[in-house]
Protein backbone atom coordinates (compact mmCIF):
# COMPACT_ATOMS: atom_id res chain seq x y z
CA UNK A 1 0.00 0.00 0.00
CA UNK A 2 1.36 3.75 -0.71
CA UNK A 3 1.17 5.94 1.64
CA UNK A 4 -0.02 9.83 0.22
CA UNK A 5 1.99 12.48 1.86
CA UNK A 6 0.75 15.01 4.41
CA UNK A 7 1.63 17.96 1.90
CA UNK A 8 -0.65 16.56 -0.90
CA UNK A 9 -3.26 15.54 1.57
CA UNK A 10 -3.37 19.28 3.20
CA UNK A 11 -3.56 20.69 -0.49
CA UNK A 12 -6.38 18.50 -1.13
CA UNK A 13 -8.58 19.33 1.41
CA UNK A 14 -7.55 23.28 1.80
CA UNK A 15 -6.89 23.56 -1.89
CA UNK A 16 -10.56 24.63 -3.27
CA UNK A 17 -11.40 27.04 -0.29
CA UNK A 18 -8.11 28.51 -0.19
CA UNK A 19 -8.73 29.74 -4.06
CA UNK A 20 -12.19 30.55 -3.12
CA UNK A 21 -11.04 32.95 -0.16
CA UNK A 22 -8.28 34.23 -2.59
CA UNK A 23 -10.80 35.28 -5.13
CA UNK A 24 -12.84 36.73 -2.84
CA UNK A 25 -10.55 39.02 -1.06
CA UNK A 26 -9.43 39.93 -4.79
CA UNK A 27 -12.63 41.00 -5.86
CA UNK A 28 -13.52 42.55 -2.20
CA UNK A 29 -10.82 44.72 -2.39
CA UNK A 30 -11.46 46.21 -5.81
CA UNK A 31 -14.70 47.00 -5.07
CA UNK A 32 -13.78 49.16 -2.00
CA UNK A 33 -10.39 50.27 -2.90
CA UNK A 34 -9.92 49.80 -6.67
CA UNK A 35 -10.15 52.32 -9.54
CA UNK A 36 -13.33 52.07 -9.97
CA UNK A 37 -14.51 51.17 -6.09
CA UNK A 38 -16.74 52.78 -3.32
CA UNK A 39 -13.81 54.91 -2.20
CA UNK A 40 -13.19 56.16 -5.75
CA UNK A 41 -16.90 56.89 -6.49
CA UNK A 42 -16.50 60.00 -4.14
CA UNK A 43 -13.38 61.37 -6.46
CA UNK A 44 -15.69 61.21 -9.21
CA UNK A 45 -18.74 62.83 -7.75
CA UNK A 46 -16.43 65.66 -6.58
CA UNK A 47 -14.51 65.43 -9.91
CA UNK A 48 -18.56 65.65 -11.56
CA UNK A 49 -19.73 68.33 -9.97
CA UNK A 50 -16.26 70.60 -11.02
CA UNK A 51 -17.21 69.97 -14.80
CA UNK A 52 -21.07 70.82 -14.61
CA UNK A 53 -19.68 74.48 -12.98
CA UNK A 54 -17.32 74.60 -15.92
CA UNK A 55 -19.86 73.24 -18.52
CA UNK A 56 -22.33 75.72 -16.75
CA UNK A 57 -19.80 79.02 -17.50
CA UNK A 58 -18.72 77.51 -21.23
CA UNK A 59 -22.46 77.42 -21.51
CA UNK A 60 -23.39 81.23 -20.42
CA UNK A 61 -20.16 82.01 -23.03
CA UNK A 62 -21.23 79.64 -25.59
CA UNK A 63 -25.17 81.63 -25.46
CA UNK A 64 -23.28 85.01 -25.64
CA UNK A 65 -21.24 84.16 -28.63
CA UNK A 66 -24.57 82.50 -29.96
CA UNK A 67 -25.81 86.35 -29.72
CA UNK A 68 -23.75 87.91 -30.94
CA UNK A 69 -23.20 85.83 -34.52
CA UNK A 70 -26.97 86.30 -34.39
CA UNK A 71 -26.84 90.15 -34.31
CA UNK A 72 -24.33 90.04 -37.23
CA UNK A 73 -26.54 87.56 -39.33
CA UNK A 74 -27.01 88.86 -42.85
CA UNK A 75 -30.64 87.59 -43.57
CA UNK A 76 -32.08 89.01 -40.71
CA UNK A 77 -29.98 92.40 -41.26
CA UNK A 78 -26.62 93.07 -38.74
CA UNK A 79 -27.11 95.09 -36.17
CA UNK A 80 -25.33 98.37 -36.99
CA UNK A 81 -23.99 99.08 -33.92
CA UNK A 82 -22.40 95.79 -33.89
CA UNK A 83 -20.94 96.28 -37.00
CA UNK A 84 -19.63 99.64 -36.52
CA UNK A 85 -18.30 98.64 -33.56
CA UNK A 86 -16.24 95.53 -35.09
CA UNK A 87 -15.20 97.08 -38.29
CA UNK A 88 -13.71 100.04 -35.88
CA UNK A 89 -11.68 97.15 -34.06
CA UNK A 90 -10.09 95.94 -37.45
CA UNK A 91 -9.06 98.55 -38.60
CA UNK A 92 -7.70 99.88 -35.36
CA UNK A 93 -9.32 103.05 -35.62
CA UNK A 94 -11.35 102.86 -32.32
CA UNK A 95 -9.61 104.18 -28.98
CA UNK A 96 -9.95 102.78 -25.53
CA UNK A 97 -11.54 105.82 -24.25
CA UNK A 98 -13.83 106.15 -27.15
CA UNK A 99 -17.86 105.90 -26.06
CA UNK A 100 -20.11 104.87 -28.66
CA UNK A 101 -23.95 106.21 -28.29
CA UNK A 102 -26.44 104.44 -30.56
CA UNK A 103 -29.01 106.58 -32.27
CA UNK A 104 -32.35 106.47 -31.31
CA UNK A 105 -35.15 105.44 -34.10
Amino acid sequence: MSRTSPIRTLLRRAGLPAAVLIAVSFFGYNAVLGPTGILAARDFQAELAQKNVEFAALDKKRATLKNRVDLLDPRRGADPDMVEELVRKQLNVARPDEVIIPLKK
